[in-house]
């Protein structure tokens, strides 16, 4: 039987959706900026012979309706098309949930003041709950301008940096050695225990090291503490169909571990994409490998950092024919994202936008698979590839891509 391999590329949006408008991203166009920034301030075009030979730029020309400033190439081998987005949020877990054939159709919890974030009274429960009288932040922030403004702070005081974003989030960094990990880690399950009732997506623990503000460098041991998604997902449906889901990056955490048989942890591009490779030369039938490349987001994205994000695509698109070359006949290649984060838009949040939706094997020709109405129109493909029961949301195109 056939297996699955999705890389996830976090917060690769391709143009903003119809209903941009309604979260003030109207104009975001995550690909297309990073594309001209890069043509401006480097004096050269972006370069992804293999992403195009997908059909990307041909995706993000359609779901843009601009023509994008990148080396041309023909879309000679795979399918292309780009999907807008049916939850009501533009956060992680809603992308990911509703890619997996569940969208995310009621309204998430917030932190919605930008200071003072968190209520006396939650604090004050946090605090009983977990024995720390205190926190620091309790704002809205920039995971890495947080860590280098309030680090050394952290480290003399012992209190927990607590901050969260536009997002459905309760983050919590804390260092490694003076803190300690699992102390970490352990106050963030407390804190996930507290919040309960209060719809908040993820509680995250967010481990760094150094000695100080010059060098505070956040770690791999990042661990998200999601809710349940509100019924069973594509990988719930495979597992219990007798097959495997294999977790590489943040996946598990973001599905709350459900219906994941193995589990790996990487840090970096490099490392993720080569146990991604490891898992696809290993793997057995019935399997569905699912990547997320989550430094696109934290790295770039959330950072404003179009040319650093131009040239990790260049290094992804650089590695692509190392998993081209190591997947079956009967393989099966997604490449999407979760939602936009445009590294030229005001603020640092994520922004409301199509993905790509692009599909790969080796006999494959290239397709235009137009617009999808749903992201959950991959999670029907995979049900439909695995003959798994169909999904209640989304279109499969398997029969486009076979």
């Amino acid at each position: 039987m056939a297996r699955a391999i999705i890389l996830m590329v976090d917060s690769f949006g391709i143009g903003s959706a119809p209903d941009a408008d309604q979260f003030g991203d109207q104009g975001a166009n995550t690909f297309l900026h990073i594309a001209q920034q890069y043509q401006q301030q480097q004096d050269s075009l972006l370069d992804l012979p293999n992403l195009s030979g997908l059909g990307l730029v041909n995706a993000c020309a359609e779901a843009g309706k601009q023509e994008l400033p990148v080396t041309r190439y023909q879309a000679s081998q795979g399918a292309y098309g780009y999907a807008q987005e049916l939850s009501t949020g533009k956060d992680t877990p809603s992308g990911h949930w509703e890619m997996a054939g569940v969208p995310v159709l009621f309204d998430w919890g917030y932190f919605t003041e930008k200071t003072n974030s968190f209520s006396p009274e939650l604090i004050a429960k946090i605090n009983r709950a977990t024995g720390i009288e205190g926190m620091l932040a309790n704002c809205h922030a920039s995971g890495t301008d947080i860590i280098a403004r309030l680090g050394e702070e952290h480290m003399k005081t012992g209190l927990p940096i607590c901050y969260t974003s536009a997002d459905s989030v309760f983050q919590v960094a804390a260092h490694e050695e003076s803190f300690g990990l699992e102390n970490l880690y352990k106050y963030c399950e407390t804190v996930r225990e507290v919040l309960e009732g209060m719809n908040i997506g993820r509680v995250i623990a967010r481990p760094f090291v150094g000695n100080d503000a010059s060098d505070f460098t956040r770690t791999g041991n990042r661990r998200d503490y999601a809710i349940l998604p509100p019924a069973p997902t594509v990988l719930d449906k495979l597992d219990q169909a007798g097959g495997t889901v294999i977790s590489v990056g943040k996946i598990a955490d973001i599905y709350a571990h459900q219906g994941i048989k193995v589990k790996t942890k990487a840090t970096g591009l490099d490392a993720l994409m080569d146990a991604t490779i490891e898992h696809i030369n290993k793997a057995e039938d019935n399997c569905l490998i699912f990547t997320n490349l989550v430094n696109f987001d934290q790295d770039f994205g959330h950072r404003r950092d179009p040319i650093g994000y131009g040239k990790e695509l260049e290094h992804f698109d650089s590695r692509l024919p190392e998993i081209f070359a190591a997947m079956k006949d009967d393989d099966v290649l997604f490449l999407t994202a979760d939602h936009g984060c445009d590294p030229t838009w005001p603020g640092n949040d994520h922004t409301r936008e199509y993905v790509p939706v692009l599909a790969y094997h080796h006999n494959i020709e290239s397709v235009n698979l137009g617009e999808r109405k749903t992201f959950a129109d991959i999670g029907q493909t995979i049900a439909d590839l695995f003959k798994l029961p169909s999904m209640d949301y989304g279109e499969s195109f398997l029969a486009q891509i076979k």
